[in-house]
């Protein structure tokens, strides 16, 4: 018999929920080159090598996750997408030397008690955080949420609520130093969250999330059932637009989500990400590539 004391956890911390991926944050560019000049070069994120090669669309691997980038008109995330970046002196220098050839565009950047905040060319915000195990997981590089601006009075509950009984999520209500906001689980490490916010909400323009499910078809009869399903894309996709009460099915917020089931072909693709301190002139031969999780403790 063994006399040592039963170890305890807590098993809850190991649940992902129904909701098993965010894939990609996808905005229209109007501009290829400028977005060259703030993701890879300013930011120091790697075009996809493999797909969307051309200049109609742009790829952009962050860790486990992207950014697409179709060129047409600009689009405008309502929030802010978060980011974990390990050194943000080197992306502070990166950015430093983008400045002058995104200025006359939207690019800003500054140092706050949270990280840096960036403002793409064309009003896109990104919060850069510097790694870290407890808040965002064992990631270097990733993106740990996407922060969505909501009008202020809109039920955080109920956004919660539809993440849980439509989808299949874990989601919750929660308040931090920033106040209370809503939240869901988008896979390992990922979250999608609502705060209020008393700035004007411009019209929604047609961005959107890519997530995954492992419950693929329940939440899709349900979604159908309520007349929210906007896309039958193909086997493995569909779409929809509105999060809803799940009481009345009055919308609370927008945004297009972009289904795959992990069937997907692209569920759980190996993305490549580079270092971006390499360069020709002080090139470290084995250290092209950058491991997106931290060495095992």
């Amino acid at each position: 018999m063994n006399d040592m004391a039963t170890p305890t956890y807590d098993r809850t911390v190991e649940d992902l929920g129904n909701i098993v991926e965010l894939g990609h944050v996808n905005v229209t560019v109007p501009d290829q080159r400028l977005a060259t000049i703030f993701y890879v070069s300013g930011l120091g994120l790697t075009r996809d090598p493999y797909l969307m090669s051309g200049l109609d669309n742009m790829w952009i691997n962050v860790g486990r996750a992207q950014f697409h980038l179709p060129a047409r008109g600009p689009q405008v995330v309502r929030g802010t997408t978060g980011l974990v970046m390990s050194d943000t002196a080197a992306l502070l220098e990166r950015l430093g030397r983008v400045k002058k050839d995104l200025a006359e565009t939207k690019f800003s950047y500054r140092e706050t008690n949270d990280g840096i905040e960036v403002t793409c060319p064309w009003g896109n915000r990104i919060r850069c955080h510097a790694p870290d195990a407890e808040r965002f997981g064992r990631i270097t590089l990733g993106m740990p949420y996407v922060e969505c601006d909501i009008p202020t009075g809109t039920s955080l509950e109920g956004i919660a609520r539809f993440y849980r009984e439509i989808l299949g999520g874990i989601a919750g209500v929660a308040e931090d130093a920033r106040g209370p906001h809503a939240w869901a689980i988008l896979g390992d490490g990922n979250k999608i969250m609502f705060r209020a916010s008393p700035a004007e909400q411009p019209p929604y323009d047609g961005h959107h999330i890519q997530i995954t499910l492992a419950d693929f078809s329940g939440p899709h009869k349900k979604l159908l059932e309520r007349g929210l399903i906007t896309e039958e894309s193909d086997q493995h996709q569909y779409r929809f637009n509105d999060i809803v009460d799940v009481d009345t099915n009055k919308v609370l917020f927008t945004i297009e989500h972009e289904v795959r089931s992990m069937r997907h072909p692209l569920f759980a693709r190996h993305l490549v990400n580079r270092n971006p301190a390499q360069t020709n002139r002080a090139y470290a031969p084995e250290w092209d590539a950058w491991r997106w999780a931290m060495p095992a403790s």
